[in-house]
């Protein structure tokens, strides 16, 4: 019954290729917080918690947001689980740390300890690409925007953690993540038979099966997704060595 079901997620139906363009979302209640935030965003004094980096990070943040939720983006997602894949991946890889950095003089006292943010955040990843909890979330409206929600969330809470730990913690936890989310792409690249009924028949009038679009999901999230997190684990440790070489200078000059 699945594959005859009218699928209606939050972005709307899926398009065909012939109309994608226009479909832009034009949801009232989002485009007025949009609208708010703009608003406050680009009328907001400078002072000690709001420096120019924050907000630029912040104006990044929003202007990312009109992207994923507002273009045809968002329509494009409800056609192929790939475009909501990398929906996702921009969650978690590029919303997520923008709040986190612009946000983090209000933020600076929540607890977040390494490792139970780094489970906490991959156990919503993966729960979120289940086949059940997906459908639900293109389902309702309420889901959707729980799913949303939990996986910014706990994103957040994550390279907040990472960034308040010590480098060799901080590279530990980002690369457990890259083997979840490589693994986690693996299994949705060799399941061998479409797993996600929302997209059983909504990538045909492009010309894709539902298998070839989740393949090319699962390869999305374990090659670029997993080579994003490791790029990150990388950086990290450059900041550390150039740190203690910085220091090891200061101690030769002293």
């Amino acid at each position: 019954m699945d594959e005859l079901r009218r699928w209606v997620p939050y972005c709307g139906e899926a398009p065909g290729p012939e109309i994608w363009l226009s479909r832009w979302n034009l949801d009232p209640v989002l485009g007025s917080v949009l609208l708010l935030l703009a608003l406050a965003l680009w009328r907001l004094p400078m002072g000690r918690d709001v420096t120019p980096r924050r907000l630029l990070s912040l104006r990044c943040a929003w202007a990312l947001t009109v992207v994923l939720y507002v273009s045809p983006l968002c329509a494009l997602s409800s056609a192929f689980f790939t475009v909501r894949v990398i929906h996702h991946l921009a969650l978690v890889l590029v919303m997520a740390p923008l709040l986190m950095f612009g946000l983090e003089p209000w933020l600076r006292r929540l607890p977040t300890p390494l490792w139970s943010a780094t489970a906490i955040a991959a156990v919503v990843f993966w729960v979120w690409h289940a086949p059940a909890p997906y459908a639900a979330a293109l389902s309702s409206d309420g889901v959707y925007a729980l799913m949303q929600f939990t996986l910014l969330a706990s994103a957040i809470g994550f390279w907040m953690a990472v960034r308040r730990s010590g480098p060799t913690a901080a590279m530990g936890a980002v690369l457990v993540t890259t083997v979840l989310m490589g693994l986690l792409g693996a299994l949705i690249t060799f399941a061998g038979r479409p797993l996600y009924p929302p997209h059983f028949a909504s990538t045909l009038s492009w010309g894709v099966s539902p298998l070839e679009d989740q393949q090319l999901a699962g390869i999305t999230m374990w090659a670029p997704g997993s080579i994003a997190y490791l790029a990150a684990a990388m950086w990290i440790g450059w900041r550390w060595m150039n740190a203690e070489r910085a220091r090891g200078l200061r101690a030769d000059a002293a």
